[in-house]
């Protein structure tokens, strides 16, 4: 168990340094009309500008918060009621298919 953590910690401590060694142009990629529109403005339509990209970035942020939050809530519903986990065979109980191998 602690093995797998620390892969884990590994892990994202090297997509902490790629995210920090890629250079900045790259989070600067911007379409052209944005980036002339933006340019030939006044600090009002700059200040819009801001609020409206925060705007369009709000809802799918959130949405997905809300999802990562409702899956970490549920992640252990799909266990069998005595607390213990499923061993992953499908169909445990006998059914006509196991009666009809077992006659054979």
């Amino acid at each position: 168990m602690k093995r797998s953590r620390s892969i884990w910690i590994v892990g994202i401590v090297l997509i902490g340094l790629l995210v920090l060694l890629t250079p900045i142009p790259a989070f600067a990629q911007s379409c052209a009309l944005c980036y002339t529109q933006a340019a030939g403005s006044g600090s009002r339509m700059i200040q819009a500008l801001k609020s409206g990209i925060l705007i369009l970035i709000a809802p799918p942020t959130l949405m997905t918060v809300g999802l990562i939050f409702v899956c970490y809530r549920k992640r252990n519903q799909t266990r069998i009621e005595g607390g213990e986990p499923s061993s992953g065979e499908w169909g445990q109980e006998k059914s006509h298919d196991s009666k009809f191998r077992q006659e054979w």
